[in-house]
């Protein structure tokens, strides 16, 4: 009598596998469209949000009242510096920029500006060490902004912007890793792009001058440092080499070609361009960048990318960690996009 052969163990387990990865499937976008859902509608409370209602002036005492990107330009430059536990290296930035700042000013009368730090949430000497400069240097040309706690970088730069005063909108990081004095080479590119976009007849008027035209034009210029890139391979890590290769070719895929460098902390916006631009924006930290890139594209703003000198400063905040949180801010870019579930307001 032969022996029976018992049923493989293992079939039933096999049956129902693709109904296991269906599930586990449906399960990761159900958690995703709901985070998408959720941001977009938060975001339709916090479009224009101006709750910020005043900046505190550390001399007189008095509560100033926050401008908003919808008024009418009051500055010809405003530089939104985001800070988040900076105390050690806020300083140095901050001497180079207004040394800079005052220069300019006093070879051009007309050249206004502000620079407006943002504290996103410090738990060090940040806001201190930020009022002791807005104290010497007068709240109507250095402000701070304290965001009460830590939301991320892509929200403290996205409220400068909506409080800021100027024509040119720049927003550069607080370690002073880009050479200031390169905003020039971004300004340079704006004033050429917004004259390609003025009519002989608007030129003429204006008698060759367009400045006061500026904050009615929609330019953005990037900062790149793409032509530091073969360095940055030789002095990196393979694993962090072969990390943001990868992490490029999804912010390939994500906004397109046209930037290389869509994470330098250097860029430069008119104000109609700003205003357009960041009551859209959604995301609050690692990837706001690249959703500004997809913006442009959809808003049709002109984006031009500039080489910058850019140097390696210690202290920075982006670990190995963090490129998996730029995966998930990217996959929200295309879901929420993409699906049509975050709206774009002209």
């Amino acid at each position: 009598m032969g022996w029976l052969s018992l049923p493989d163990p293992h079939i039933p387990l096999l049956i129902a596998l693709p109904s296991i990865v269906l599930v586990l499937f449906l399960s990761i976008a159900a958690f995703f469209l709901e985070i998408v859902r959720k941001i977009g509608c938060k975001h339709s409370f916090e479009r224009t949000d101006a709750s910020d209602a005043f900046f505190e002036d550390p001399n007189s005492l008095k509560k100033v009242p926050c401008p908003s990107i919808f008024d009418n330009a009051e500055k010809y430059l405003s530089l939104i510096v985001p800070a988040y536990n900076e105390e050690h290296r806020l300083p140095a930035a901050l001497v180079e920029m207004m040394s800079y700042l005052q220069k300019r000013a006093a070879a051009d009368k007309s050249f206004t500006y502000e620079v407006l730090i943002v504290d996103d949430g410090s738990t060090d000497k940040t806001s201190k060490v930020a009022f002791d400069f807005v104290r010497k240097y007068k709240i109507d040309n250095m402000r701070l902004l304290l965001l009460g706690r830590n939301h991320g970088k892509g929200e403290a730069i996205r409220k400068g912007m909506l409080h800021s005063r100027g024509e040119l909108l720049l927003m550069l990081d607080a370690d002073g890793a880009t050479n200031v004095t390169d905003l020039e080479k971004l300004e340079s590119q704006v004033y050429a792009t917004a004259k390609n976009k003025i009519d002989d007849k608007s030129l003429a008027e204006s008698s060759n001058d367009i400045r006061p035209k500026l904050s009615d034009i929609e330019v953005s210029v990037f900062g790149s440092r793409a032509h530091l890139e073969k360095q940055a391979l030789a002095t990196r890590k393979w694993y962090r080499n072969f990390l943001m290769k990868g992490f490029h070719l999804v912010v390939l895929f994500t906004a397109g070609p046209g930037i290389r460098d869509t994470q330098c902390g250097f860029k430069m916006f008119t104000r109609a361009a700003a205003k357009k631009l960041f009551t859209n924006i959604r995301l609050k930290r690692w990837c706001f960048d690249v959703e500004i890139v997809y913006l442009c594209k959809r808003l049709n703003i002109p984006m031009i990318e500039v080489s910058v000198n850019w140097t390696e400063i210690p202290g920075s905040k982006v670990r190995l960690t963090s490129i998996a949180h730029m995966l998930f801010e990217l996959t929200l870019i295309r879901l929420g996009y993409g699906l049509g579930i975050w709206k774009i307001y002209t």
